[in-house]
């Protein structure tokens, strides 16, 4: 029998008598390479399905609204210098009664041409038809509110047109590259149930709203190498004398923001997770590999005694190496592909694309399989090295003990503890190096356990902050126009409504030097109860008489701060512009916002006391009564509820987060088991004959497993330990990196996602510790002493 035969025979021999370990490496393998091509798939997927989308639909690339301005404007904006195509439409709220929806729902009412399709922003008919030239009762629904609300072709929705109550017929269904994240102005997560956007006859919705030969919506294209600025800034200018409210560029588009954000957080988590997760993989199985095959010293050193050359025997164990990693590697492949192919499901019931597509990062999955390459061999080649310096006979022989003298324990006064503890103590103390890899090891477990479960810390207590501490109100109404203040004595006259508190939004761009941001200044009266400003501490922050009160991020990217001076450029109205100091700065979570008191707004536009809507609190008793009433008034472009609000956040968080965090924490979970395991059971093979010794010498089987389960009890807590520490700093980098303008995590560890934790790792290490049990009962002594196996 040839040598090589030889040594395969042997590497299938110790496969099986090594196949909990083989296991455990090959299911931390999977981990680490599953992880990461889930992640990176997912992001590669979202950003191939976006360019596609946006580039066969001809999204915009500048968007503006106005108040009225006839079709002859659309030339002159044509014949602007960097403009390559222009599309002028008609877009309006309004208010709809959707059947079985007891509640007010809102829609934004879109034109298309009567002639032909969009030439920008067109849309993609999942099923129907077109609208009818002129027909005032048609309309094309778009695809999440129709889902939501069970719309099929051919149902009539109620609506309020300018005023006028009409039924609306649903042909078509559809979805649209400007909003591919569906979401009402404002608003944070999608309600498909109550906001949906709706598509009619450009004749029609002109005729309703007075508009024919006019327009209050404009997108456009740019041409090659224009500058989006000085585009932006010509169209202001031009459109300034119809009440533009400023032209933005897509990356500000609502939905647009939206998907960049989510690519960026997913840029973010397909690095710096999978980046964990691989660490720790590529450590997991360089110490386990190494200290595995370090317990074949003796099999090492018979080999070489019979002839066996320091290749053959090292290709031997390097083939044991990848006999363990390439199931797991292979595995690992095939589960992030379908993971991934999960979470693309997922993202297309919140992002509406024609096609999701499926996108394979080949690059990820190299580094993958890299990583874990090089890891695993080294530890092996590591190992094979160190034990072929010896000589043969050196080597077959067993590794002479440790030898132990009074050391530490006993000047720090330690040698007072049992026979067991000492013993423990000492092989600790003794192997220092070994030791710290393991509680490293374990470490790493734990703090990825942390981490699976950041995510919803953070989101929930964003929604804590958001839903209880913010927003006191029960309804939010927003008017068609502003309104003069009383006009809150004419809401609490309304059934239900006990307190009726105004508030004003004004479209305004902020510039600080060469800095500028559009934003919604936010008017609220001082000391209002149903609305506050609230931080990320939980501090309420009261809004100054004087001044503007800026959110943290939009201090940071105006690079202003307290005591600082920034323009103030209306959009509205006659667009006055004033300069205004940052009389302070709030840590808020979500979005980027300017506060003023209600007066100082009021005598910064040099306007009278005027509202855009209000914020209720309404008896539970009579709020379906007050649904009723809110859906006939012409006034009333808008009805949001807090309580629905935060069961869309819940909705949005299980569904978005759910399956990734699943993802992670079972993940995490096996790293753990097979990190603990595998300790274990290595150091059952390390200690064999030492155990087997004490049996001999009159020690029972529990105290001998109390010795070699006491250390790994002390790893495992000294690894829970480091591992809490770990994970917080994982989590702190997560917050730091997740910082965007939409919104920013908190940095929290809840209690609970310690115990869970710290109950995961335990779990694992106890579960190890009953199959070391089980092991020890059966151990042959007189096999033991006489050989390693």
């Amino acid at each position: 029998m040839s040598a090589r035969r030889m040594l395969d025979r042997k590497l299938l021999r110790d496969l099986w008598h090594l196949r909990g370990q083989w296991v455990g490496i090959a299911a931390v393998t999977a981990c680490g390479v599953a992880v990461l091509v889930t992640t990176r798939t997912s992001y590669s997927s979202l950003l191939a399905s976006r360019a596609a989308y946006y580039a066969e639909y001809r999204f915009a690339e500048v968007f503006l609204t106005l108040v009225r301005a006839p079709e002859g404007v659309a030339e002159k904006i044509r014949a602007v210098s960097g403009v390559a195509e222009v599309e002028t439409r008609i877009v309006a709220p309004v208010m709809l009664d959707v059947p079985g929806l007891s509640d007010p729902a809102s829609g934004r009412l879109i034109s298309v041409p009567d002639q032909q399709r969009p030439s920008l922003n067109d849309l993609h008919l999942r099923r129907g038809r077109w609208v009818t030239p002129g027909r005032p009762d048609e309309i094309i629904v778009s695809e999440a509110f129709a889902i939501a609300n069970r719309l099929e072709l051919g149902q009539t929705i109620g609506a309020i047109l300018n005023g006028r109550r009409q039924a609306l017929r649903v042909v078509g269904i559809a979805i649209s590259p400007e909003y591919v994240y569906e979401i009402h102005e404002g608003g944070l997560f999608p309600d498909n149930r109550r906001f949906g956007v709706l598509w009619m006859s450009r004749r029609a919705l002109a005729s309703a709203y007075d508009m024919v030969g006019a327009f209050n919506d404009l997108s456009l294209t740019l041409a090659s190498g224009a500058s989006p600025t000085e585009v932006i800034a010509a169209i202001d200018l031009e459109t300034r004398r119809y009440g533009g409210l400023g032209a933005y560029a897509r990356s500000d588009q609502m939905s647009a923001r939206f998907l960049n954000d989510e690519i960026g957080q997913n840029r973010v988590s397909g690095t710096v997770i999978p980046a964990v997760f691989l660490a720790a993989a590529a450590f997991l199985l360089n110490v386990v590999l190494g200290r595995l095959v370090t317990t074949e010293r003796e099999q090492i050193g018979t080999l070489k005694a019979f002839g066996f050359s320091h290749r053959t025997v090292s290709g031997h164990y390097l083939k044991l190496a990848l006999a363990a990693i390439t199931p797991g590697a292979l595995v690992g492949i095939g589960a992030g592909l379908w993971l991934a192919a999960q979470v693309n499901a997922r993202y297309a019931e919140f992002y509406r694309f024609p096609t999701f597509l499926f996108r394979v990062d080949g690059g990820a999955m190299a580094l993958a399989l890299l990583v874990t390459l090089v890891a695993a061999l080294g530890g092996a080649a590591g190992a094979v090295r160190r034990v072929l310096r010896l000589q043969a006979a050196t080597a077959m022989r067993a590794e002479a003990p440790p030898r132990f003298h009074a050391g530490i324990l006993e000047r720090l006064g330690l040698a007072r503890l049992s026979l067991a503890g000492r013993m423990v103590a000492r092989s600790l103390v003794r192997r220092p190096a070994r030791a710290l890899l393991s509680v490293l090891g374990v470490a790493l477990a734990a703090s990825i356990l942390i981490l699976g479960r950041y995510f919803i810390d953070a989101m929930q207590l964003m929604a804590d902050i958001q839903f209880r501490h913010v927003q006191r109100e029960d309804l939010t109404v927003v008017f068609t126009r502003p309104k003069t203040v009383d006009v809150r004595f004419e809401l609490e006259r309304l059934p239900g409504v006990e307190v009726a508190e105004p508030f004003r939004l004004v479209a305004a761009r902020l510039v600080a030097g060469h800095r500028a941001r559009r934003v919604a200044l936010t008017g609220l009266a001082n000391g209002s109860g149903l609305r506050r400003v609230v931080g990320r501490n939980l501090r309420s922050v009261e809004i100054p008489r004087e001044g503007l009160l800026l959110t943290d991020k939009l201090a940071e990217v105006l690079a202003v701060g307290a005591g600082d001076t920034v323009m103030v450029e209306s959009l509205e109205g006659r667009r006055r512009s004033a300069p205004a100091v940052v009389a302070g700065t709030v840590d808020e979570l979500l979005g980027m916002s300017a506060y003023l008191d209600a007066g100082s707004l009021r005598r910064l536009l040099e306007d009278g006391p005027l509202a855009t809507g209000a914020y209720l609190k309404v008896d539970p008793a009579e709020i379906s009564v007050l649904h009723a009433r809110l859906k006939l008034l012409p006034g009333v472009a808008a009805v949001s509820s807090r309580a629905t609000a935060a069961a869309s956040f819940d909705a949005t968080l299980a569904k978005s987060l759910g399956l990734i965090t699943g993802i992670l924490i079972g993940f995490a979970g096996t790293l753990a088991v097979a990190m603990t395991y595998n300790t274990a059971r290595i150091a059952l093979a390390e200690r064999g004959r030492e155990l087997a010794s004490l049996r001999v010498l009159g020690f029972s089987k529990k105290e001998v497993a109390v010795m070699l389960l006491g250390e790994q009890g002390v790893i495992a807590a000294a690894g829970i330990v480091s591992g809490l520490a770990l994970g917080y700093w994982f989590c702190a980098l997560l917050a730091g990196l997740y910082q965007w303008e939409l919104f920013r995590l908190p940095f929290i560890v809840s209690l609970g996602t310690l115990s869970f934790a710290v109950s995961v790792v335990l779990g694992a290490a106890a579960a190890s510790g009953l199959v070391i049990w089980h092991r020890l009962g059966r151990l042959d002594l007189v096999s033991v002493l006489k050989s390693r196996e």
